[in-house]
C-alpha cells in the first residue's frame, strides 16, 4: 500500500468514526419508531377488520369496537416518544449536527431495539386478542370489558419495552 492509499483510508475511517456514530443512532432511534409503528398499523388493522364484521350486523357497537381498536395502537406512540427522546438525547435539536463515536451510536441503536422489537410484536399480538374481544362483544355485549383486560394484558409488555429504552437512552453519557 503506497502513501496516498493510507491516507486515503485514513480519511475513510475519520468520515466513519465522526458520521457512523450519529448514522447508528439515528437507525436505533428510526426502528423504535418505524417497527413500532409496522406492529400497530398492523394490529389496528387486524382488530379493524373484526370490528367491521361486527358493525355490518350492529352498527350500535361503534364506540365500543373503536376503543378496542384503537388499543394496539399505543405501540406506534410509544416508539415515537423513543425516537424523539433518543434525537433530543443526541442531541439532535439543538441546531447542531452532533459528533457521536462508533461506541455511542452503537448504544443508541441497542437501547432503541427493546421497543423497536417489542412494540412490533406486542402490537400485533395485541391485535389478534383485540380482534377475539370483539367477537365476545358480538356474542356476549355485557362481558366487552373482559376483553378490553385481556389487551391491557398485552400491553404491559409494551410498557416494559418502552421503559427498558427509556432507561438505557437516560444512561448513554455524553
Amino acid at each position: 500500500m503506497d502513501l496516498s492509499q493510507m491516507v486515503e483510508v485514513q480519511q475513510s475511517l475519520t468520515f466513519l468514526g465522526s458520521i457512523g456514530g450519529l448514522a447508528l443512532a439515528l437507525l436505533g432511534a428510526g426502528l423504535a419508531a418505524v417497527l413500532s409503528g409496522i406492529g400497530s398499523a398492523k394490529g389496528t388493522g387486524i382488530a379493524g377488520e373484526a370490528g367491521t364484521g361486527l358493525l355490518s350486523e350492529d352498527p350500535s357497537k361503534f364506540g365500543k369496537v373503536l376503543i378496542l381498536q384503537v388499543i394496539p395502537g399505543t405501540q406506534g406512540l410509544y416508539g415515537l416518544v423513543v425516537w424523539f427522546f433518543a434525537i433530543f438525547r443526541m442531541g439532535l435539536l439543538s441546531g447542531t449536527l452532533p459528533v457521536l463515536t462508533i461506541a455511542q451510536g452503537m448504544q443508541y441503536l441497542f437501547a432503541c431495539l427493546p421497543m423497536a422489537l417489542g412494540g412490533l410484536f406486542s402490537a400485533i399480538a395485541q391485535g389478534r386478542v383485540a380482534a377475539g374481544s370483539i367477537n365476545i362483544l358480538a356474542k356476549k355485549p355485557d362481558d366487552w370489558s373482559k376483553g378490553m383486560i385481556l389487551c391491557i394484558t398485552v400491553e404491559f409488555y409494551a410498557i416494559l419495552s418502552l421503559l427498558a429504552s427509556m432507561l438505557m437512552i437516560i444512561n448513554i453519557s455524553a
